[in-house]
């Protein structure tokens, strides 16, 4: 199990560069996680990505109900003292520290690709490739 970010999940459904790392991972480990946030930050993406031209409004909505496919029974509620505690301790956003207390309190890796992250957050964030790829190859 691991907790992936957003852009992990919108790299597997939108091909870009970071698809075929997305695909490897899943190979690697199937049981992806996330905090409830998830459904809102890819909603985002994807209509970024339709007002961009890159997706249409009916490839948007058929990748919406494919991650809510993927992620059924698999998001989590995160509790507030543990967002604001990793948000404060890292220095991240709010957003991100939901993900990283998801990761901590199942004992976890939060696979990201921020840079950000990995450095705020050394103690569970890996980066995509590195867990895509195995050890020693990211």
């Amino acid at each position: 199990m691991i907790v992936v970010d957003t852009n992990v999940v919108a790299y597997l459904w939108i091909p870009g560069d970071q698809t075929q790392l997305s695909e490897k991972l899943l190979v690697r480990d199937r049981s992806w996680v996330a905090p409830t946030l998830l459904r809102s930050e890819l909603r985002n993406v994807l209509v970024t990505n339709m007002r961009a031209g890159r997706l249409t409004l009916e490839s948007g909505t058929r990748i919406a109900r494919e991650v809510d496919a993927q992620f059924r029974n698999n998001l989590f509620a995160v509790g507030d003292d543990d967002v604001l505690r990793v948000a404060m301790e890292s220095g991240c956003t709010g957003y991100d520290a939901e993900f990283a207390a998801l990761a901590l309190e199942l004992e976890v890796p939060f696979v990201t690709t921020h840079k950000r992250l990995l450095r705020a957050l050394p103690n569970v964030a890996c980066s995509l490739e590195s867990m895509a790829l195995g050890p020693g190859k990211g």
